[in-house]
Order: structure tokens, then sequence, then C-alpha cells
């Protein structure tokens, strides 16, 4: 997360897009935190770790699709 916002919002950056999404369900979130996100809501916390593989994996799929 970027930045914490009013009424349990945050903005986050994926791959430089810019987004602001609930984090409502989410308990104790902070800036520079990784979180799980679907359909504009953070779902859960996850370690820089486990961030970075699943983005890879997303990428690794998109390229996939290209032909």
């Amino acid at each position: 997360m970027t930045e914490l916002l009013d009424d349990g919002m945050a903005r986050i950056d994926l791959d430089g897009v810019s987004k602001a999404i609930s984090v409502a369900l989410v308990e104790n979130v902070a800036v520079g935190d990784f979180v799980v996100v679907h359909v504009g809501y953070a779902l859960s916390k996850i370690d820089a770790e486990e961030a970075e593989r699943t983005l890879a994996l997303l990428r690794e799929a998109a390229s996939m699709e290209s032909p």
C-alpha cells in the first residue's frame, strides 16, 4: 500500500497503476504492506516474498496469452 486514506480505504500501486481500495476486511494495515486484492477489497496481508512470487506468476500468465 502506498497511502492510507479516510473511511477504511487505501491507495495501492500495481505495476504503475494506482487504485483506491477498501481495507475494511484486513486488520492493522500500514503503508508498505502487501495485500491480496479482489474486486476493490484487500482480503489479506502477505509478505514481500509471497507478493513477488504472485506477481511473477501473473506476469508469466499474461505473457502466455500474448501471441
